[in-house]
């Protein structure tokens, strides 16, 4: 070996220099960090890159407005002629975004709408058959139907030994596609304002027992919220839920000590049992983020687990009502060694639905905290938006959180 050389180090190419020297290996990791139109255009640089893009170690096709310069039909062309000219080279990440087309694009969309839905499928699934540690897909919504997303996704389960991490936004999935159960490698998870197709509207069940971070956004749910099966790996996990159809029959009359007057009440086998809570039980840091009408935590609050391993927990205002802390009272009985508890109150998103009268004193959040400390818990108060200007901390019920620890 000449001297200097280290073992399995590709020598530079004769004539070579800049970024010429270095192995095709390297540069198709590079061009990985491309989006797909700005690598493929590297095919015109040399002989030697007429071919790279084909086995970049990344694809990125992000179809945002501005991002694409073209109309929809070019969009389906490109994506056609991509995957006919990529053939099967593993990749490592897949990036596919379709949120906003624009108005030129959005125009004509509904008339290529179908092959675009096939297009981004067969491109879904070719990822995982090309063994894709990183896919992340955001889909649009034509606003053809009001309350479904859709792009849907083939209804077949997600097998695979290399897939890390998964992100959807804006999609259809079914019952199949959510068993994850043979991705043994799937460890991070992340499903925003997806629709989930059921049928007979039974309730679907994330399987997904390698998980060790989960974020689920279930806003502008018009079918019954998924239930989660048991992921004893969990560390980390942030749960939002807004304008559910699982609602309480009693509306906002509902005095009940935890809700019980849905008419979804268990699922499709007939059991009552946790449907959120039970499959987060494992986390040691949680956040619980609700709407003020949605229904599902208090009804999970029936069969409420023990958080065994809990140190951190996040909660919204949903779970602090004035004279009420029944709900706050039970959630935190079940975590034995938590150390840190955040109180976010007064989200801008539901200050018009959070209006509460009083005032907390200082001295109060300073009892409030004496209180904490001799339990050795840390509560962080987060007062957001319009109460950041006033010289008190604004609230009513503040002053009764000590005699719920």
């Amino acid at each position: 070996m000449p001297p200097g050389e280290s073992k399995g180090e590709v020598p530079p190419a004769a004539g070579c220099d800049g970024i010429d020297v270095l192995p095709d290996e390297v540069l198709q990791h590079i061009l990985g960090f491309l989006e797909a139109q700005e690598s493929v255009r590297t095919c015109v640089l040399t002989r030697r890159w007429r071919h790279l893009w084909k086995s970049a170690t990344g694809l990125c096709v992000v179809a945002d407005e501005g991002k694409f310069l073209g109309s929809v039909e070019k969009l389906c062309d490109f994506l056609d002629s991509l995957l006919r000219h990529r053939g099967g080279s593993p990749l490592h990440t897949c990036k596919l975004w379709f949120t906003s087309f624009g108005r030129a694009m959005s125009a004509c969309l509904y008339e290529h709408d179908y092959r675009l839905t096939r297009l981004v499928n067969t491109w879904f699934w070719h990822a995982v058959r090309c063994q894709v540690r990183v896919l992340s897909l955001k889909a649009y919504d034509t606003g053809r139907f009001v309350h479904q997303r859709t792009l849907a996704l083939d209804e077949r389960p997600t097998d695979s030994r290399h897939l890390m991490r998964l992100d959807l936004h804006s999609v259809v999935v079914g019952r199949r596609f959510l068993n994850f159960s043979n991705c043994p490698s799937l460890e991070h998870l992340k499903l925003q304002s997806c629709y989930f197709e059921s049928e007979n509207d039974s309730r679907l069940h994330i399987c997904a027992p390698s998980l060790v971070s989960l974020s689920l956004i279930l806003d502008y749910i018009w079918a019954l919220i998924p239930s989660l099966e048991s992921m004893p790996s969990l560390l980390k996990a942030a749960v939002t839920t807004e304008h559910s159809s699982e609602f309480c029959n009693l509306g906002k009359n509902c005095n009940c000590e935890f809700c019980h007057n849905s008419y979804s009440i268990g699922d499709d086998t007939g059991s009552n049992d946790c449907v959120l809570l039970k499959g987060l039980s494992e986390a040691k840091d949680l956040a619980l983020i609700s709407g003020p009408e949605t229904f599902i935590f208090k009804r999970d609050l029936r069969w409420c687990p023990m958080f065994s391993n809990l140190k951190t927990l996040l909660l919204n205002d949903y779970w602090c009502v004035p004279d009420d802390f029944r709900s706050l009272a039970c959630i935190l009985e079940h975590p034995p060694v938590l150390e840190k508890l955040t109180l976010e109150l007064f989200s801008k998103k539901h200050r018009q639905q959070r209006e509460r009268k009083g005032i907390l004193r200082p001295m109060e959040v300073s009892a409030l905290t004496r209180r904490a400390r001799k339990l050795g818990l840390s509560i962080d108060l987060l007062c957001c938006h319009a109460l950041m200007d006033l010289p008190e901390v604004v609230h009513s019920y503040i002053p009764l959180l000590p005699m719920v620890l």
